[in-house]
């Protein structure tokens, strides 16, 4: 008969020696089978390890992220907000600049225009008599216009300007001189009270004599930058 071969099994042996003097030998068998799932066990143990530290690395960085994706939102958010708020500055500025130029320029064509009604009133083109008259011719010599006026009208200034002179007058009893300030002379001669005074200043339509019925004549003259010239090519008379 054939003899029958055993199957040899294998084992590890560990010996554990020790330093001291009197210390014995320990051996200990370990079946190959309990190393190998050792060390399988080992390798999950170790992987799962691994696989946990991957993973909370994963979630730090994906909760960073989100930290950071947030405080930007935040950020941005702010800068929009203080974006906003600038622009409203600014267009409360702009419109408070537009109000000003509005105002400058109103107050420059306001200006502008009470120049010219200024500038107009000191041209002397207004009759020199309240109520009606009646012409009578001039004798000769430098240019005059004569007017007999009703009991109770007043001799006024055709424009604005300064009393330059007052004067005697050996016809008319009186005469006022007015400067007009822009090469323009007016003057009136009356028997009548004068009513102004030299140097004082007078508006077109002022008072410079009273007419009653001893001293209703009028001699009106107008010089122009120094040389007589008729008043009756300046004056506006209506009706």
């Amino acid at each position: 008969m054939a003899r029958r071969k055993h199957k040899r099994k294998n084992s590890h042996v560990v010996i554990v020696t020790s330093d001291a003097a009197d210390a014995g030998t320990r051996q200990f068998r370990i079946r190959p089978w309990k190393v190998e799932a050792f060390v399988i066990l080992l390798s999950v143990v170790l992987g799962a390890a691994a696989g946990y530290i991957i993973f909370l690395r994963g979630a730090q960085a994906d909760g960073t992220a989100e930290i950071r994706n947030a405080q930007q939102q935040e950020t941005i958010q702010a800068l929009e907000e203080e974006n906003a708020a600038l622009q409203a500055k600014v267009d409360e500025l702009n419109n408070t600049v537009q109000i000003l130029s509005d105002t400058v320029t109103q107050k420059t064509e306001s200006e502008s225009s009470l120049a010219q009604q200024l500038e107009q009133q000191a041209i002397p083109t207004e009759f020199p008599l309240t109520g009606a008259a009646t012409f009578e011719n001039a004798p000769e010599g430098d240019p005059m216009c004569i007017f007999l006026a009703t009991s109770g009208a007043m001799v006024v200034a055709t424009a604005s300007g300064t009393v330059s002179a007052v004067n005697d007058d050996s016809e008319y009893g009186h005469n006022v001189w007015v400067d007009h300030g822009n090469g323009y002379v007016t003057i009136y001669r009356n028997q009548g009270e004068v009513k102004v005074k030299q140097g004082e200043t007078v508006r077109q339509g002022s008072t410079l004599f009273l007419i009653d019925d001893e001293n209703n004549r009028l001699g009106y003259q107008m010089m122009k930058d120094g040389v007589y010239i008729d008043p009756m090519d300046m004056l506006a008379i209506s009706g």
